[in-house]
This record gives C-alpha cells, structure tokens and sequence, in this order.
C-alpha cells in the first residue's frame, strides 16, 4: 500500500462550480515514495478515432472517392470530440519494471522490454434491490481486456470477441489466426477494389502475416528493424510491448516507428500516437516488406487513414499529460 485517502478532483463542471479546475486537478497529484507519483480524476479523452467510418465497414472518409460510396473525400469526424475519461495516471521508475531491478540502458537485451495490458472485471452475481440500490456478489469476473489498440475492433471477429476479452493473452495462441489472415485485409480489398493490387495478391496466397503477428503477438524481434527489439519470447500474446533502453525524443512523430520514430507505437503508445492510421496501414501491408523484402507496398496505402490526428485531441507537457477536461457548461450537444 502506497497510499490511502488521497485527494480526487471533482468533475469539471463548469466556470461557476469549479472556476480553476487546473488547480484542482493539481492538487490530486500525489507523491507516494520511491519515485512513484499517481493521479485519479478526469481528464479529456486523448484517442483520436472516427469511429462511424471504422465501424461502418471500414469505410474510410479520406478514401470516400475510391470506396463503395463514392462520396467526396473528407477529414475525418473524432467522436470522442469534447470527452471525458475517468483516468489514474502513474509515474513508476524503470526499476520497479525490469524483472531484475534494472535501469535498461541497452536496447538490444531482452531485460529492457515489458510487455503490459489491462483488464476490467466486474462482480459476478449483481441483485437490483429495488430502492435504487444493488447487492454484488460473487468473485470478479474480467469482462475486457486492452493491449495493442484496435485488436478487439479490428481483428478479432465478432463472434469471438467476448470469448478473447475473458480470456488472457497467455492464452492467444488460439486467437493467432485471425492475426495471421485478418478480416479487414479482405474488406480493404472488397471496398477498394483495385486500388491495394499486392495485397490481394498477398491475401489470396494464403500467407500468413508474419508482419502483424510480430507487432501484435510476440514483438519485434532483433534484426528486423535496425538498432530496434522490443520482441517478449516465443509465446503469442496481444501486449503493449515497451523497450524501455530507447529514450523519448522531443520531435515525437505521430506515425511511431513506420516513420523513424523507434520511441512510437508499437513500442509502446504514446497518447498522441495515431494509433488507428498506424494499425490500418499495417494491415494493408505497410509493414510487410519488414518480413519480405520483394514484396512492393501499394501506393494507396499512403492514404488509408481515418483522417485524424494529434491535432484533434489536446495534451500537457507534464504529468499527468492528459488535457485539460471539457466543463459541462461547455461541452456542445453530440449531435451539433
């Protein structure tokens, strides 16, 4: 136990009610000992995503002129425009990360990569009382689960989805084949036709995405990417996977390591990251001449993205990094 009764701001309502909400939210940042700091409160949401266009097929706005719909292209809508997220926010020291207590400074030794991912359980067994209170029993029962962004959208169909987030990623190997032959390569295929040629060649080969499975099942291994690792062993699991012997940059690129930046997704996930262009793209082939070099990427690869970026959220350049929350006096109606 590092701490207990710690101070949580208040939502920001708005100017009335919580005037200077930044300094309310300052005061819940907590130093706890042995370099640990924490903070739990809201934040403003900092993903980016236009889910219509991801969940509508994948039917993406910037490619409106080519795909099915043959509307004009469009910069992309961020349906998380003006949302809140109850965050906790942790600093941790590297030591208390490493599985020897170390301060990795080489990038190249297995000790310096974590893999991590979350989970959400809920109790097992919730009675509705009837005068507005509940009685929970039962052991917690894990109901999701988070690694890589866009695995349980994007990857695992739907039939298998409240099965994989039951499940542990120690337990992936079962869910391996759909990494290997991904549904939205196909439907890229379909909605675009003739515009990804070597990928519907690569898909109709029956290959499987050895490219896809490294960044989402295993990690990077050495020699891939040079000067870069961030491969966790043999077995298959959906993690975040982190080498923490690659220092941050101050000329973050929001496209991670597809465009030099080794301190990006998928070595871990920076919030500003464009995690949902990164991972389409890898889909559509991006990152397969990593595993064969003849194989030649398709032009409009270039431009499958949901036409957002780090510009449509907001960030701090200090803990806990997150934005400032919208107030409720504020926020516009989702439909305006």
């Amino acid at each position: 136990m590092l701490g207990t009764r710690l101070a949580c701001p208040p939502c920001n309502i708005g100017p009335g009610s919580t005037s200077d909400y930044e300094s309310l939210a300052s005061a819940a940042i907590h130093k706890v000992g042995g370099g640990h700091t924490v903070f739990a409160g809201q934040r403003l949401d900092p993903f980016y995503v236009d889910l219509g266009s991801i969940f509508d097929l994948g039917d993406l706005r910037p490619l409106n002129k080519v795909g099915p719909l043959k509307l004009a292209a469009t910069h992309g809508i961020d349906s998380l425009s003006q949302m809140n997220v109850q965050s906790i926010a942790l600093k941790v020291p590297k030591t208390k990360l490493t599985r020897n207590g170390s301060n990795p400074t080489d990038a190249t030794k297995p000790v310096s990569v974590i893999g991590v991912w979350t989970s959400a359980s809920r109790r097992k067994s919730v009675i509705h009382n009837g005068d507005g209170t509940t009685t929970q029993t039962g052991p917690y029962v894990q109901v999701s689960r988070l690694g890589n962004p866009l695995v349980n959208e994007a990857v695992i169909p739907m039939a298998f989805k409240d099965r994989w987030n039951a499940d542990v990623p120690a337990g992936d190997s079962a869910y391996a084949k759909f990494v290997a032959n991904p549904e939205l390569q196909s439907l890229l295929n379909v909605l675009y036709q003739g515009a990804f040629p070597n990928l519907a060649a690569l898909a109709s080969s029956g290959k499987p995405r050895a490219d896809l499975e490294a960044v989402l099942l295993t990690g990077i291994p050495s020699g891939i990417v040079p000067g870069f690792q961030n491969n966790t062993g043999a077995t298959l699991a959906d993690q975040l996977r982190l080498n923490m012997a690659i220092a941050p940059t101050n000329k973050p690129n929001a496209g991670g390591l597809a465009f030099g930046d080794a301190a990006g997704y998928p070595n871990g996930r920076r919030p500003a990251d464009d995690v949902v262009t990164i991972v389409l793209r890898a889909v559509a082939g991006l990152l397969y001449p990593l595993i064969d070099k003849t194989y030649k990427v398709d032009a409009a690869v270039s431009l499958v993205s949901d036409g957002l970026g780090p510009k449509d959220s907001a960030y701090r350049s200090r803990f806990p990094y997150l934005g400032k929350p919208s107030s409720g006096y504020a926020t516009k109606p989702l439909a305006a």
